[in-house]
């Protein structure tokens, strides 16, 4: 018989929502929708539910047949009783996420961190399969990552092991959401490269992404690799700063952590190669000569998938 669950990874500036089939990590079908976390947390919540019910309607599959809804949060979380503590990103604090979906569907709900759950998916079925040492650095929005020993994710003694993101980099660097100064997160995200874009346009700066960019809407992922393509200068440099950036964090978690396998996702990963490809060559050359010739890297195999089919099997709580 068949066991489903429901998968929401909860980022940024979109909800993606999946039914995913527990014995196969197929997704059975998914809903997407923007976070818009300016209209605050309860409407980030009623987004989720409204999902949620939309996948029931689409496919034949009933809650009753559900065995649990996961949900995997951009930002420090307090699993054992649901609650989103902090995320900048999305302006959240202190949210209790678990109880209000829990309470409307009368189905388990369980949270993790969005990095967490693309990590668990990548694990299960995706480009860390088979590999019980290794970790996730996901670039989106922010960057996160996940720490992988024995088969287990490590989570700390106050569960938010793995925030590369906030490693940091300058310490009188830029300013960050979580209120720090000089994380990574501010040098080497999407959001950190759409800034550096943004400010170098305002001062007169020419560039071919102002073909795609349309008035009062964000630079995309797609963007900056179209932008890159046609070989546009400013959006390259920005990106090659953060590359430099970004390969520099993961150099040191290489000689911390010392990992078989380090996998690499997120918007900006999946839709600019370039980065991706540089990125790998720069961490090598700036890890320690032995872990950097063992070092391995992959590109995630799940794509947008990743974390959705994770929180699937949040519930499985050993993972």
């Amino acid at each position: 018989m068949k066991s489903y669950a429901v998968g929401i990874d909860l980022g940024g500036t979109k909800i993606l929502t999946a039914l995913v089939e527990r014995q196969t990590g197929e997704v059975i079908a998914s809903v997407k929708k923007k976070t818009k976390k300016e209209k605050g947390p309860l409407n980030i919540v009623q987004k989720m539910k409204d999902a949620v019910e939309e996948l029931f309607e689409e496919t034949s599959v009933n809650k009753e047949q559900v065995s649990s809804i996961g949900i995997g949060a951009a930002g420090q979380i307090d699993r054992a009783n649901g609650i989103l503590i902090g995320a900048p990103n999305l302006d959240c604090y202190d949210l209790n996420i678990r109880d209000l979906i829990m309470s409307h569907f009368e189905i388990p709900v369980y949270l993790g961190n969005d990095v967490e759950i693309a990590t668990i998916g990548e694990m299960k079925f995706g480009a860390a399969k088979g590999c019980d040492d290794f970790v996730c650095v996901f670039v989106g929005t922010g960057v996160g990552s996940a720490i992988v020993k024995n088969g287990e994710i490590i989570r700390g003694a106050t569960g938010t092991a793995g925030e590369i993101g906030h490693i940091i980099v300058d310490l009188n660097g830029r300013p960050c959401a979580c209120g720090a100064h000089g994380c990574l997160e501010a040098y080497a995200s999407r959001s950190a490269i759409e800034k550096r874009i943004e400010g170098a346009l305002k001062k007169g700066r020419h560039s071919v992404i102002l073909d795609y960019l349309e008035p009062g809407k964000s630079i995309t992922s797609g963007m900056i690799r179209k932008s890159i393509e046609r070989e546009d200068e400013l959006v390259t440099a920005c990106v090659d700063e953060a590359s430099d950036y970004l390969s520099g964090g993961i150099a040191s978690i290489i000689n911390f952590v010392n990992p078989k396998l380090v996998v690499l996702g997120g918007g900006l990963i999946e839709a600019v190669d370039y980065f991706y490809k540089n990125t790998i060559k720069k961490a090598k050359a700036k890890s320690l000569p032995v872990p950097a010739s063992k070092i391995e890297f992959k590109k995630a195999a799940l794509g947008d998938f990743s974390g959705v089919v994770g929180a699937a099997f949040l519930e499985d709580r050993k993972l």
